[in-house]
C-alpha cells in the first residue's frame, strides 16, 4: 500500500460513469470536488467514459489549470439506448487496473454504481486501496418513473451490494442515507450538500439579460435540471400553463435549462410563454439566469439532493418544489419557499399552480422568502464541504492502514465481501 508524502495531501481517485462535458448532479459534484481539491494541493485523477468531441462542455471553466485532473481516462463508450445522453464505458478492465498502479492512489472514489464504478472496486481491492462510494440518485425509484417497477427490488439489491462494499459511503441528504442504512450499509456520511455561494449570488440578476429574453415587465420562474421522466418537468408545465390562465396575460413566463430525452416531448406539450434554453456554462451564463428569474420551480420526487434547489437559493430564489427526498432537507414551507404534497401528479399540479399564483400575487412574501432562501444557502458553502471531505479522506485512509498494520502481510478482507 501506497502512503502519501504528505500526510495532509492526499491522491484521490475518481472513477465515475458520468463527467464533464455531460451535465448533471453528479458530474457537477465530482468535477467540483477534483478541482476544490486540487487548489488545495491534493493530486486527482479521474476515469470516465469518452464523449464525442462535439458534446458541449457546460463546465469549461473546471476543466484547465487548476481544475483540470493530473492524470484524466476516459474509456470508450456508447450511448445507452434508453437515454442517448448517457454513455455505457466499454469493460475494459486492464486499463483501469493499469490507471489504479499508475497513479497509486491513497483511496478509490467509486462515484456511480455502474460500468467504471465497478471496475474501479475491483482494481482498487485487488491494488489493496481503500474504497468509498457515493449514493447520489436513488435509482430504484427510477424503475417507476420508466414504467417497470417490478425491478425496483433488484435494483435496491444490487445498489446495497455495491456500497457494502466501501469503507465508507458520502450521500447528500438524510433521507438518502436512512435508505443506505436500512439496506445494510454501515458507515454513511452525509456529505456533498453544499453550493458555490460566490458563483451563484442575487447580484448576478441582468436587466439586459431579462430584455434580451423578452422577460421585461414579466414574473420569470425558472427550471433546471435534466429533461427525463423520473424529474417531472410535466408537473412543472402543466401547472405553469394553469398559472397563466389565473392571471393577467402576459404576466409570467417560464424558462427551461436543461436536456435529456424527454426534451422533444416536452416542447410539444409547453404552454405559450415557455422558453427552452439547452445545456449553459455553469460558471457563466447559469448562476446569471437564475439570479435573472423570480423563482423556482421543481417537481422531481427522486432526488437524494437536488443541487439545483441549492444553486437557486443562492441566486436569491424562493422555491416551489415537491417536498421529498433530499429535498425536505433545504426546503421550508414558508420560510424559504412553498411546498408541494408528493401526493400524485394530479395533485401535484394542483398544489403547485396555488403556489405560483400567490409568489406572482404576493410580492412581499416573495421577498422575503428569496431572502431566506440566500440565508439558508449560505450555510451550505462548498468550501465548508471541502473542508469535510478532506478530513474525512484522511480518516478513511488512516483507518485502513490501521487495518492492514494489524493484518499483517495479509490485506484487509473488504467489507461486504465479493
Amino acid at each position: 500500500m501506497r502512503i502519501a508524502a504528505d500526510p495532509d495531501r492526499l491522491r484521490i481517485l475518481f472513477c465515475t460513469d458520468t463527467y464533464p462535458p455531460q451535465v448533471n448532479g453528479v458530474s457537477v459534484v465530482t468535477a467540483l470536488s477534483v478541482s476544490g481539491l486540487r487548489q488545495r494541493g491534493w493530486r486527482c485523477a479521474v476515469i470516465a467514459p469518452r464523449y464525442p468531441a462535439e458534446s458541449f462542455d457546460a463546465f469549461d471553466d473546471l476543466r484547465f489549470g487548476d481544475g483540470e485532473a493530473d492524470a484524466h481516462l476516459s474509456l470508450p463508450s456508447a450511448r445507452f439506448p434508453a437515454y442517448p445522453d448517457l454513455r455505457l464505458a466499454a469493460p475494459l478492465y486492464g486499463r483501469v487496473r493499469a490507471a489504479v498502479n499508475r497513479f497509486a492512489p491513497d483511496v478509490v472514489h467509486c462515484e456511480t454504481e455502474f460500468m467504471i464504478g465497478r471496475l474501479g472496486q475491483i482494481a482498487a481491492r485487488r491494488a489493496g486501496a481503500p474504497i468509498v462510494t457515493s449514493y447520489h440518485t436513488d435509482f430504484g425509484r427510477y424503475t417507476d418513473a420508466y414504467g417497470v417497477p417490478w425491478l425496483h427490488p433488484a435494483v435496491t439489491a444490487y445498489l446495497a451490494r455495491f456500497h457494502r462494499r466501501a469503507m465508507r459511503t458520502y450521500t447528500p441528504s438524510e433521507p438518502a442515507r436512512d435508505d443506505l442504512l436500512n439496506m445494510g450499509v454501515a458507515d454513511v456520511e452525509v456529505w456533498g450538500r453544499g453550493v458555490d455561494v460566490e458563483v451563484f449570488h442575487p447580484a448576478k440578476r441582468s436587466g439586459p439579460l431579462r430584455a434580451a429574453l423578452g422577460l421585461d415587465g414579466k414574473f420569470v420562474f425558472i427550471h433546471v435540471g435534466r429533461l427525463a421522466a423520473e424529474k417531472n418537468v410535466g408537473v412543472v408545465l402543466d401547472a405553469f400553463r394553469q398559472a397563466r390562465e389565473l392571471l393577467p396575460r402576459g404576466a409570467v413566463h417560464l424558462l427551461v435549462a436543461g436536456t435529456g430525452p424527454v426534451e422533444a416531448e416536452l416542447r410539444r406539450r409547453a404552454p405559450e410563454s415557455v422558453t427552452f434554453l439547452g445545456n449553459l456554462d455553469r460558471q457563466r451564463r447559469l448562476p446569471d439566469l437564475y439570479a435573472s428569474a423570480d423563482a423556482f420551480a421543481f417537481a422531481s420526487v427522486t432526488e437524494t439532493l437536488g443541487l439545483v434547489i441549492l444553486e437557486a437559493m443562492a441566486s436569491g430564489l424562493p422555491v416551489v418544489a415537491v417536498a421529498a427526498g433530499g429535498v425536505v432537507d433545504h426546503l421550508r414551507d414558508g420560510v424559504n419557499g412553498l411546498s408541494v404534497s408528493p401526493a400524485g401528479l394530479t395533485t401535484m399540479v394542483d398544489e403547485m399552480t396555488q403556489c405560483m399564483v400567490r409568489l406572482v400575487r404576493d410580492s412581499s412574501l416573495r421577498q422575503t422568502l428569496a431572502i431566506e432562501a440566500r440565508r439558508t444557502a449560505e450555510v451550505r458553502s462548498w468550501r465548508a464541504e471541502l473542508d469535510r471531505l478532506e478530513d474525512s479522506y484522511r480518516e478513511v485512509r488512516d483507518a485502513w492502514h490501521r487495518r492492514w498494520t494489524v493484518a499483517g502481510d495479509r490485506w484487509p478482507v473488504m467489507i461486504g465481501g465479493r
